[in-house]
C-alpha cells in the first residue's frame, strides 16, 4: 500500500550534517580495529561477509559528495522524504549487486578518503540542493536524513556481527527513530493507535477512534533500537513483545501487518 501524503517533519540541516559525520567517525574506528578474521566473518544480511557490510557502510556516505558532484538534473520527480523508506526493498538487488562490486581491501583509506570527501563538499552546499538519487530528486537536507537511517541499521548490524559495540550518535539515533516512526504513521493514517518510542518520537496511526485527551486506549511502546529493528526487519514483533522489549495495550495494539516498513 503506498504511503498517504503526511507533512514531513522538519529536521535541523546542520544538526543533521553533524550526525552523519559523527556516526560514520564511530563506524571508522570500529572498523579500523576489525582483524581480517573478523572482517571475513558472516553477517545477518544474507551472503555478505563484515567486509561487505564495511564497504556498504563507507558507500552510503560516500553517495553524498558524489551526488553532490552531479549535475542537478531537470525533470526529476521529487521524491518525499516520507517516500523514501516504501521505496528501498525495490532496490534491494541493485545495492546488492553494487556492494559486492565495491572495492574494500583498503577499508582505512576508503574510510578516510569519504570523510574528507563529505566534510569538503558540505560546506558550502545548501540544503535545498537537490540531488539526482536513484528514486527521483531529493533535497540535500532530506537525504542527509536517509543517511542516518542507513548508518543507524548498519552500525547495528555490524555490532551484532562483530561485537564491536559501537556507539550511536544520539542525534543519528533520533533522526532515524523519528523518519521510521512518521512512515508508519503514513502508511497506517488515523489516531486509534499511540506508538511511543521514548525520548525521541510520538506518532499517532491506524484507522479508528482518535484519542484526544486522557490516557489512549491503544498504546504500543518501545526503546529506539528495538523500533529500528522491527522497522527494517531485524526483529519480528511477536518475538519483541514476549520478551518485554514492546509493550502493547489495547484490542487495535498490533502493528504486526504493518512491519517491517523498509525491505
Amino acid at each position: 500500500m503506498p504511503p498517504a501524503k503526511k507533512r514531513t517533519r522538519r529536521y535541523d540541516s546542520a544538526k543533521t550534517r553533524a550526525a552523519v559525520l559523527a556516526q560514520f567517525a564511530h563506524v571508522r574506528e570500529a572498523v579500523a580495529a576489525l582483524t581480517p578474521e573478523q572482517l571475513d566473518g558472516p553477517t545477518r544480511l544474507g551472503e555478505w561477509t563484515v567486509r561487505d557490510l564495511a564497504a556498504h557502510l563507507a558507500w552510503m556516505v560516500d553517495s553524498v559528495p558524489q551526488l553532490l558532484a552531479a549535475p542537478e538534473r531537470g525533470g526529476q520527480d521529487r521524491l518525499a522524504l516520507l517516500a523514501w523508506p516504501f521505496r528501498t526493498a525495490g532496490a534491494a538487488e541493485r545495492i546488492d549487486e553494487h556492494t559486492r562490486g565495491l572495492d574494500a581491501s583498503d577499508l582505512p583509506g576508503l574510510y578516510a578518503r569519504v570523510a574528507a570527501d563529505y566534510e569538503r563538499m558540505l560546506v558550502d552546499a545548501p540544503e535545498d540542493r537537490l540531488l539526482p538519487v536513484s528514486f527521483g530528486a531529493m533535497t540535500l537536507a532530506d537525504f542527509l536524513v536517509t543517511r542516518t537511517v542507513e548508518l543507524v541499521v548498519h552500525t547495528d548490524d555490524l555490532n551484532a556481527a562483530t561485537g564491536a559495540g559501537i556507539p550511536l550518535d544520539r542525534q543519528a539515533l533520533a533522526a532515524c527513530a523519528r523518519l521510521l516512526a512518521d512512515a508508519l504513521a503514513a502508511k497506517a493514517p488515523g489516531g486509534a493507535v499511540e506508538v511511543r518510542i521514548p525520548p525521541y518520537v510520538v506518532v499517532q496511526c491506524v484507522e479508528g477512534p482518535r484519542h484526544t485527551r486522557g490516557t489512549p486506549p491503544n498504546v504500543v511502546e518501545t526503546d529506539p533500537l528495538t523500533w529500528i529493528r522491527l522497522a527494517t526487519g531485524r526483529a519480528e514483533w511477536a518475538t519483541e513483545l514476549d520478551a518485554a522489549r514492546v509493550r502493547a495495550s489495547g484490542e487495535r495494539a498490533d502493528l504486526e501487518d504493518l512491519l517491517p516498513l523498509m525491505g
